[in-house]
């Protein structure tokens, strides 16, 4: 069997990373301890429906995927989840695009 000539590099998952995650409804700042100490905002769409906003850093790939399910388990629509690159501002969200790999 012939080896491949390209050499496909994993990235390293367990690397700190800042996410920004969206889901539809109203969650609570005081879940932000449950939630990987990410800062929680929410706002009031046109439609009237309620977005909520976590941004944090987050340790590894385990850690997001813990937030994630904790998430899931309270039924929270998931809209959006995006790392940011480091170069990024926290407090700007509309111009945000998502890390290419």
């Amino acid at each position: 069997m012939e080896k491949n000539s390209y050499e496909y590099k994993i990235p390293h998952s367990r690397s700190p990373a800042t996410y920004l995650i969206e889901v539809l409804g109203e969650l609570e700042a005081s879940w932000t301890d449950r939630l990987g100490g990410m800062r929680i905002s929410s706002r009031i769409m046109e439609d009237r429906s309620v977005v909520t906003t976590l941004k944090g850093r987050l340790m590894d790939q385990a850690e997001l995927t813990g937030v994630l399910n904790s998430l899931y388990n309270m039924h929270f629509t998931l809209l959006r989840v995006q790392k940011m690159h480091d170069t990024e501002k926290m407090h700007d969200t509309e111009n945000e695009e998502p890390e290419k790999s």
